[in-house]
């Protein structure tokens, strides 16, 4: 007898796995597949085990100003594998919360590969399993860029599981995952080069806070080469790693990790026997409510290439389940959703960037404040931090917010509400400082 749901789930990340609660929350019969470790990318091999690889990193920063605060310590060593296990070791600790979460909400797990048998069928091995309606939330992968040699690098995927830290390293794009890795193994005494194809970090931010990043990374002792693509990567018989870019230059190094975009996996699953016509870059079609043009099949998250972060993969995830099985339609707004990079220091933004405020409303204004945080100051450190906002000049309100140095994460996240929300510099400007903090010049900027 087949095996039946109201509810079939392909992947069980984030994404996959809030949309599989809440629709049982509502009384389906819900089945998820999941090939690799319950969680996704998010938990196993991205946002989390990476965040704690950089608050380890950052400890290094602390450890050397340590002194200026009357702190004399003992020797300093530090050890990757503790490091690296203890993460490893946390992200086996939410993996099971996971699992429990589905189990606990009745939610039937298949670990194994599901792929689409036909209208409203669900391949898992050779079980065939009939669906009411399936949602694919199968994610990305990291892009491995097709030339000579290229297995020779490695990925994000493999960094965590790395045997020992290299003494060298080329990392090798020019975006999020790129700048948060070289600050990564800088801190940890890795000797980094970061490769960028294009003439600047971080395409899509605002200028001015990327190109903060750019100047304190080299101070940090980061070389960074712009306009640099490599061609073909060649291994030597002593682990020696040859790269040939280019025009020709060559780099020596003894890791190379491609941080060069994220491809959404959606190949293999039997798509295109059912009529889906993928995007150039392998995204699945949907409309605002994740619906593709079949009315049983629906995707969210990185697998549709809409924003390619957890928390809109979640949210995605619960307006399907409610709209499907909660009798409540809704969808997810796409504009001002905030995003962070945690680099050394990190940047955060929500918003249009000045450029794209200019483009789009003609009049703004900027305010920005260009300052030394206090622990930096008494740590003898050059190292400025940058806030910037954005305002339309017709209606005065408050349009993108964009800042780098310590914490700005946790700082925008109550700036996000304010750009959401649709509030004013006047309103900003009313509120009372709350000193000494480097968040008050949110409220000081003139």
């Amino acid at each position: 007898m087949m095996d039946s749901f109201d509810y079939f789930v392909i992947g069980a990340g984030s994404g996959g796995v809030r949309s599989a609660r809440i629709a049982a929350g509502h009384g389906a019969k819900v089945g998820i597949a999941e090939e690799y470790r319950v969680g996704g990318t998010c938990v196993v091999r991205g946002c989390v085990p990476k965040k704690l690889l950089v608050l380890g990193a950052h400890v290094a920063e602390d450890l050397h100003d340590a002194g200026r605060f009357g702190w004399t310590l003992g020797e300093q060593r530090f050890d990757w594998p503790t490091l690296r296990d203890n993460v490893l070791a946390e992200v086996d600790r939410l993996t099971g919360i996971y699992q429990t979460t589905l189990d606990s909400h009745g939610v039937t797990t298949f670990h194994a590969r599901a792929t689409l048998g036909g209208p409203n069928e669900v391949m898992v091995g050779d079980r065939r399993i009939r669906a009411g309606h399936v949602l694919i939330a199968t994610g990305a992968r990291p892009h491995r860029p097709d030339i000579p040699g290229a297995e020779f690098g490695i990925t994000s995927n493999e960094l965590f599981h790395l045997e020992r830290l290299p003494r060298r390293a080329l990392i090798v794009g020019g975006g999020y995952i790129a700048n948060e890795f070289a600050g990564i193994f800088n801190q940890l005494g890795v000797e980094v080069t970061l490769a960028v194809r294009s003439d600047t970090l971080l395409r899509g931010w605002d200028r001015s806070v990327a190109d903060r990043l750019l100047a304190i990374m080299v101070e940090k002792g980061i070389l960074v080469r712009l306009g640099t693509c490599p061609e073909r990567l060649v291994k030597r018989p002593d682990g020696v790693i040859e790269v040939v870019c280019a025009g020709g230059h060559r780099l020596e190094t003894d890791l190379v990790l491609w941080a060069t975009g994220r491809v959404p996996n959606s190949a293999g699953l039997g798509l295109e026997a059912l009529g889906i016509e993928l995007s150039a870059s392998g995204a699945i079609p949907v409309d605002a409510a994740s619906h593709t043009s079949l009315p049983w099949l629906h995707a969210v998250g990185d697998v549709t290439d809409r924003l390619q972060l957890t928390p809109v993969a979640i949210r995605e995830g619960h307006a399907l389940a409610d709209t499907l099985f909660g009798g409540r339609p809704w969808t997810v707004d796409h504009a001002n959703v905030p995003s962070a990079v945690f680099s050394q220091p990190p940047l955060a933004s929500v918003g249009l960037t000045e450029a794209e405020a200019r483009n789009r409303l003609g009049s703004v204004r900027v305010f920005t404040s260009d300052f030394r945080p206090m622990k930096h100051v008494l740590a003898g450190r050059s190292e400025r931090a940058l806030y910037k906002l954005v305002v339309d000049a017709a209606t005065d309100r408050l349009v993108g917010a964009h800042m780098i140095g310590p914490d700005a994460p946790e700082i925008l996240q109550a700036l996000a509400v304010a750009v959401k929300a649709g509030l004013t510099k006047a309103q900003l400007d009313e509120t009372v400082a709350l000193h000494p903090t480097m968040a008050e010049e949110l409220v000081l900027m003139r």
